[in-house]
Parts: structure tokens; sequence; C-alpha cells
């Protein structure tokens, strides 16, 4: 497998476009200010550290495109991967759009190949940070003619995150993907409203694994009040999170869980713990 040396003036398209599958493309230090979908399977992209090895796009929710169309939630990304086996190590990949009250959401990275895998990386941005997918089968059709093809695949898929921290406000780890997460850290930073979100599960009633936390760190900047972010909320029925051996700062409200409002989702929502603490609501599970 061949190896290439990228630096920061690098068009990343065009790298990612041309490297033959399995590639291995090591990024040197600095800030690439560029919006990628990576197409070739099996690419192993290794940055410096996530200090010094950046990703990073502005794009939102309510901006317009160039005919004048919304943007859409999921046109977003920084990073879109559409290929199966890619792999990210030491590097940051962000979205600095910011102001999600007035610009909505704003994806850093969105996962549309299967057996992903992130290490020692940050995701860094506010509303949405992280898409899961696939869509779930409701968005699939009706966006069928804003979004492109592979942001409308169906097909299942699983990531694995290790040691990764992943930073957001309001449903910031989202979607329909199978998802390990071992020892990562969900930090918060101020929300919209009076209320937070880490996770918003969409999985279908068939999906027998979900979004996995095991051994993670839920943390919240200091400006997040206690008692207002809540572990998860079903985004679609069934949605299923599991939380094992992990450490909650007291930003963490003592429900846990938030049933998506006035829905009844609670009724078909598989939201685990183990150790469960005193006062979660009747509906979560002791794993």
């Amino acid at each position: 497998m061949s190896e290439w040396h990228i630096g920061p003036n690098e068009n990343l398209q065009d790298v990612f476009d041309l490297a033959p599958a399995g590639t291995t493309i090591h990024l040197h230090r600095g800030i690439y200010r560029q919006k990628i979908c990576i197409r070739t399977p099996g690419l192993k992209i290794i940055g410096d550290s996530p200090d010094h090895t950046v990703i990073v796009n502005g794009d939102y929710a309510r901006n317009l495109d160039s005919v004048n169309r919304l943007f859409n939630t999921f046109r977003t990304y920084t990073v879109a991967v559409a290929a199966d086996g890619v792999q990210f190590s030491n590097l940051t990949i962000s979205n600095d759009a910011g102001s999600p009250e007035v610009k909505g959401q704003q994806i850093a990275l969105s996962v549309y190949g299967n057996d992903f895998i992130m290490r020692n990386c940050k995701l860094i941005s506010t509303q949405d940070t992280l898409f899961l997918g696939p869509l779930p089968p409701d968005l699939i059709i009706r966006y069928r003619d804003l979004l492109s093809p592979f942001l409308r695949s169906p097909n299942p898929l699983s990531s694995l995150f290790e040691n990764t921290l992943i930073e957001g406000s309001v449903d910031f780890i989202f979607g329909c993907g199978d998802a390990s997460f071992s020892n990562c850290e969900m930090r918060s930073v101020a929300q919209i409203g009076s209320r937070g979100y880490v996770a918003a599960p969409s999985h279908s009633e068939d999906d027998r694994f979900g979004f996995v936390f095991s051994g993670c760190r839920f943390t919240a900047d200091s400006d997040v009040p206690a008692h207002s972010v809540f572990l998860a909320r079903p985004w679609r029925d069934y949605g299923k999170a599991v939380f094992t051996s992990c450490q909650y700062g007291n930003h963490i409200h003592p429900l846990g869980f938030d049933p998506w409002g006035s829905t009844s989702r609670y009724e078909t929502a598989r939201f685990y713990e183990s150790p469960m603490p005193d006062g979660r609501v009747t509906w979560a599970r002791k794993l």
C-alpha cells in the first residue's frame, strides 16, 4: 500500500479522489479549510495531532445554496465519508459556523460508509456535530430531490470511535448507524434554550446494536448549567443507546433521558445503563 504526505496548501478533495484504495495519507500540521467527500475505500488519514491538524468548514442548515435552496442539515458536513473501511486518526474535524440559534444545524462529520474507524481525534461543532448514516427511511424519501444518492443510501452501517472528543450542544451524536464509542469524551457546550442533548438515535426496530458508549466521560464547559443536558432522546421510534461504565458531570439531568418533548416515543425507545443511577426515567432499563 502506498503512503502520501500532504500539506495544508493541497486540495484535499483532489487528494482523496486520486489516491488508490487503501492508501495511507499523512496530513501535515496546519489548517485545511475545505469541504470534503471521501469516496475511495480503505483510506487511512493520519494527522500530526488533534491540536495541530485541523480540517474545518462553516456550512449551516439555514444557508442558501447556488439556486437559493436552504442547505438542509445533511448538506452542512465538513467531511462526509461515503466509502467503506475509511480510518481517521490524530486530527480534528470542525464546523465553525457557530450561532446555531440563528444558523441552525451544522455537521462536522457525516458517516455513510461501513466499517468506519476514528481514533484519537476531535469532532467540534454545536448542534448535530456527528451524523451516523443511514438516514431514517422517511427522510430518504423526503430529500430525494435535494440530497445526492450517496447521502440517501439505506445500507446498514457500523462505526468505531476510540479516545475521541466529540463536542456539541443539541443532538450532537445522531442517526441510524450502529456505533461503538470507547473511552471517548462527550463535551457539552452552551445550548440553545434551556436544554441540551448528547445523543439522538433513530434506529429501526430490527437494529439490535444502536449507539454503545463504553467507559466514556460526559463533560461540559463551565457555562453549561447543572442538570441541563440529557444523555439521549429518541429521534425516531425504537432509537437505541447503551451507556456502560460511564462518568457523568453535574450537567447531566438526573432523569437521564428525554422522550422527545410530548411524543410517545418513550414507549419504544431502548435506552440502557450499567450501572444505572437513582432517579432515572422509569422507561430506561438497567443493562
